[in-house]
């Protein structure tokens, strides 16, 4: 599923919602969050911390320059969710890290570089190799192309694609660019000032668009 609109609508705040990582001026004033059979929004802090995040529900976070941390090494960032969240030794860890790395095209051999070592492509793979550690049933992927030149989003995109079809992955993906939402998935929520106005599948959508921002905002995308 897409989640697209304009830039500063609600979108990233949406997913921080799920994920209980709001900022300390946000609060969460109602309704619900149904996954998986059960409202989150009624688990404790403690509970959704340590069996929901990363286990069930991860992130690629937007921008992997800011969200890796400079002075740690890949392995020891990608491995951390996992020895948090799991009874495992760090040596088990690191190698279902390396294997992960292998298979967004990263490669193993990379678990000791450092951030400032790897391209702004291969840290956007480190993050959506991390978000999978735990090997999670959803992955919220808010613009995981920022920042990116045109030939290594689409190689990025490309990775995305192959993961979701590889291993059954359900994703929400978080973008104003309504190219990158057309490439990648199957439905689309479009967001105007804080709330859904339009759902549906990306054909129908895209050629048929019921809400008047909807056709405002596919009409400034005119190659989609």
């Amino acid at each position: 599923v897409g989640l697209a609109g304009e830039s500063a609508c609600g979108k990233t705040s949406a997913m921080l919602t799920v994920l209980r990582l709001l900022p300390s001026n946000g609060k969460i004033m109602g309704g619900s969050v149904n996954f998986d059979g059960q409202d989150l929004l009624k688990l404790s802090d403690d509970d959704f911390r340590d069996n929901v995040r990363w286990k069930k529900i991860s992130v690629i976070f937007q921008g992997a320059m800011n969200a890796l941390h400079p002075t740690k090494k890949i392995g020891e960032q990608l491995s951390e969710p996992i020895l948090l969240h799991e009874n495992i030794e760090k040596e088990d860890a690191w190698e279902r890290v390396g294997k992960l790395l292998d298979l967004v095209g990263v490669g193993a051999e990379r678990l000791d570089r450092y951030p400032h070592e790897l391209s702004g492509g291969l840290k956007q793979r480190s993050m959506i190799a991390m978000s999978l550690v735990c090997n999670p049933a959803l992955v919220i992927a808010d613009e995981p192309t920022t920042a990116l030149d045109v030939i290594t989003q689409a190689q990025v995109l490309k990775v995305i694609k192959e993961l979701r079809q590889k291993l059954d992955l359900s994703m929400i993906l978080v973008s104003h660019d309504l190219s990158v939402i057309a490439e990648t998935c199957d439905k689309v929520a479009i967001m105007y000032a804080g709330k859904i106005v339009e759902f549906g599948d990306i054909a129908s959508v895209f050629t048929e668009p019921l809400h008047p921002y909807s056709e405002q905002l596919i009409a400034a995308f005119p190659s989609v």
